[in-house]
């Protein structure tokens, strides 16, 4: 064996996960190694995975590297896109609209998000034409996003000039002594997270006038270059509006001011009004249930959305009232195991509705409100077959009360009965966001709940949940999203202090995430979102707080409606 020391080759290879070996010179940026093979991939490529680290193209090659390409059709290619595209946006606007402010607000179903201007009247039809077509102009031209770290003292003095006193809130409590900023046509911006390297990537958008504001389109996941129909969503627009209104009661309208009241000494009250405000809600949706008469009672949401608690806060609320619902589990009418359909891939898909037995269910539903006694079927789980279960009849006028993810579901109960359910939809409907141009996902605080309460209840790790959470949200998107606006009612179970809360129980759980695991780059993205957050102490959070149900100590967990 012959060992020496030699010059660096002046190329440098790439080695692609399909095996195939990409050559080049060194130093080369990534993006421009994989111009060669980018028809190949299913949807345009907006960054790369190098040595299990996320990296943008226009990162350069300096070493031997094991790379994936990152697309649109990804969750971490989608969110660069939309990133990328709200940052175009806010150039094309402060152009447009020196004096005005523009808030990116919430995320809409159909792929979108509702964005809102103040500091000068509301934009006309015209005017949201204009902002779309220097938007237009930019991606014609194809302007590069410039990439700077500046020293954390003067991004705070330059959006201090700017009057943006969200991010000089934000950037105060920052650990780090730089910032990474991105230019475009010499305004600066700081964008959480990576970006495309040019306007000229981002090829698919609309905007749309709406609501009092607009609706900033861009492609889903499934259709990476393609917009969909714009939907209504009234229900859930008038939710975030009602969330609005709570973060104004609280003086609290981004993660900066958020920090400013837990660091000075308003944890308490944040907590307590929070709280409150939530208690209010539940318990006009018992009023409103209660004065309408409702026979069936019908509760829907995404994982981690807080619904356990949830409905039991709303059941509580009723015996207030002298109503007693009773808990019907639709678990118990799974059909039997080898009767349950099969998905894309030949396994048992037990999140369809068609894994229910609709027709036990329907005739249950209709005896028991008819006053009948009825034996009920036990699901076992084991051996995966239908058991009888308790034999139960209904007092005069006692409604069920049903939780699941087929709740709002139109085919769940008989048309007969449809007149007399209650729907609630439960979500964590986030809207305090890191600033006026930075959002907190939904899905985020939703991937973080579940991460602590599966370490504590299932003792997952979080490589494990991180690892489920895509075919849950593919569960979802099929299952619960389409069928939102069904709903009579929609709770949002967000607290605006909460990533506060379960920052302490998450970072160590995301720090065991192994760098070669493929869940590594998630569980890093997620750990620097929570660094924005200051942390705050659990003991101050009462026992029938949503957040208990994640972090331990609910008094409702052993919560039970008497069945007698």
């Amino acid at each position: 064996m012959s060992i020496k020391i030699v010059q660096p080759s002046p190329n440098v290879e790439l080695r692609l996960s399909d095996g195939r070996v990409l050559s080049g010179p060194r130093g080369a940026r990534v993006g421009e190694f994989l111009q060669t093979v980018s028809d190949d991939f299913s949807a345009p490529i907006v960054a790369a995975i190098l040595n299990n680290e996320i990296h943008e193209l226009t990162y350069p090659i300096e070493i031997e590297s094991h790379c994936t390409p990152v697309t649109m059709d990804m969750a971490d290619g989608a969110r660069i896109y939309r990133r990328s595209l709200i940052f175009l946006l806010e150039i094309a606007f402060a152009e447009l609209f020196p004096k005005g402010k523009l808030t990116i607000d919430h995320s809409v179903s159909s792929g979108g998000f509702f964005c809102q201007v103040s500091g000068c009247e509301p934009l006309t039809q015209k005017e949201l034409d204009s902002i779309k077509a220097r938007m237009q102009k930019f991606v014609d031209e194809d302007h590069p996003f410039e990439r700077k770290e500046v020293p954390i003292r003067d991004a705070i003095q330059y959006f201090k000039n700017l009057g943006c006193k969200d991010k000089v809130g934000l950037f105060t409590h920052r650990h780090k002594d730089y910032l990474t900023l991105y230019s475009l046509n010499g305004r600066m911006d700081y964008l959480h997270g990576y970006m495309v390297p040019s306007t000229g990537y981002l090829r698919w958008f609309d905007l749309t006038l709406v609501n009092g504001g607009f609706t900033l389109q861009f492609p889903r996941r499934h259709a990476p270059t393609q917009l969909e129909p714009m939907g209504d969503y009234p229900k859930l627009l008038n939710t975030f509006r009602q969330y609005g209104n709570w973060l104004t009661h609280l003086d609290i309208d981004n993660v900066g001011s958020l920090n400013d009241a837990i660091e000075g000494g308003r944890a308490d009250e944040i907590v307590l009004v929070s709280e409150a405000l939530h208690e209010q809600n539940v318990a006009d949706i018992a009023q409103q249930i209660a004065q309408k008469k409702s026979r069936i009672i019908l509760i829907a949401g995404p994982s981690s959305s807080g619904k356990t608690t949830s409905s039991r806060r709303l059941a509580i609320q009723l015996l207030a009232r002298g109503v007693s619902p009773y808990p019907l589990e639709l678990d118990n009418y799974f059909v039997d195991r080898e009767k349950t359909p099969l998905d894309k891939d030949g396994k048992h898909d037990f999140e369809a509705l068609e894994a229910l037995d609709l027709n036990r269910l329907a005739q249950d539903i209709e005896k028991l409100l008819n006053g009948e006694r009825v034996q009920l079927p036990r699901y076992n789980f084991k051996s995966g077959m239908s058991e009888a279960g308790d034999i139960i009849q209904l007092k005069d006028g006692q409604p069920l009360i049903l939780e699941g993810i087929h709740g709002m579901n139109p085919r769940l109960i008989p048309d007969r009965w449809t007149d007399a359910a209650f729907r609630v939809y439960v979500s964590a409907l986030t809207q305090l966001n890191l600033d006026r141009h930075n959002r907190v996902s939904t899905t985020d605080t939703r991937l973080i709940r579940r991460m602590v309460r599966d370490a504590r209840e299932r003792g997952y790790s979080a490589t494990q949940t991180i690892s489920r959470w895509e075919s849950v949200r593919r569960g979802e998107k099929r299952h619960i999203f389409p069928y939102q606006e069904n709903a009579d009612v929609m709770f949002n179970s967000a607290l605006v202090y909460e990533l506060a809360v379960l920052k302490p129980f998450a970072e160590p759980l995301l720090r065991q995430v192994q760098h070669r695991a493929p869940e590594f780059i998630e569980a890093r993205r997620l750990l620097a979102f929570l660094e924005w957050f200051l942390p705050l102490d659990a003991s101050l959070i009462p026992a029938n707080s949503i957040v208990r149900e994640f972090v331990g100590g609910s008094g409702l967990k052993d919560f039970k409606i008497w069945r007698g």
